[in-house]
């Protein structure tokens, strides 16, 4: 746990209790406003928290090599998550656009 430092540390973690409310958010939003593509989005934000609890667990047990195909699994997650954010976007996109055109 000494591979970062406390400010690190504290950027790390935040980072991650960040994405876990940002995930719940959206969802929230999704049914308050019974537009469930908002789901999507959430579902679309999953892979990057996990590529960041794999940063967050390497990290933890200081960087050991027995643990580097964390380091591969979190840039995996990475390029996931970069897609399926982008798709989510697009189904955000996709939805308003056919709810406009049913108005």
């Amino acid at each position: 746990m000494n591979a970062l430092s406390i400010p690190t540390w504290m950027v790390h973690v935040s980072s991650v209790v960040e994405w876990i409310v940002a995930i719940w958010l959206v969802w929230t939003y999704g049914d308050i406003s019974s537009d469930r593509s908002w789901r999507m989005l959430s579902w679309g934000m999953l892979p990057a928290l996990i590529g960041a609890m794999c940063a967050c667990t390497w990290h933890f047990f200081d960087n050991i090599s027995a643990l580097s195909w964390l380091v591969t699994l979190q840039a995996a997650m990475t390029v996931l998550g970069n897609f399926t954010l982008c798709a989510a976007g697009w189904w955000l996109w996709r939805s308003s656009k056919i709810s406009v055109n049913n108005e």
